[in-house]
């Protein structure tokens, strides 16, 4: 199951992608599925048809994991 991430590059805006496993501490980049921006619009540095891209982490700042659909089906705290 893919997560979606948002990626912060060091002196860019960051990066909305997919990445189908969690990176492991040996990793030395990152395999990013349909990257665009926060917005939704493609990146202007990338070419159009461009689906996957290898950022290595020497340019990554930080991840951060966003939710998905199926977290949101969870059921917090009922009241009766």
């Amino acid at each position: 199951m893919p997560h979606t991430v948002l990626i912060h590059l060091h002196n860019e805006d960051p990066v909305v992608g997919e990445i189908e496993d969690m990176p492991n501490p040996a990793d030395t980049v990152l395999r990013v599925q349909n990257p665009r921006r926060r917005d939704g619009k493609d990146l202007h540095y990338l070419q159009s048809d461009v689906t996957t891209v290898f950022w290595s982490w020497g340019r990554i700042n930080f991840l951060e994991v966003l939710p998905t659909g199926g977290e949101d089906e969870i059921i917090g705290f009922v009241r009766e």
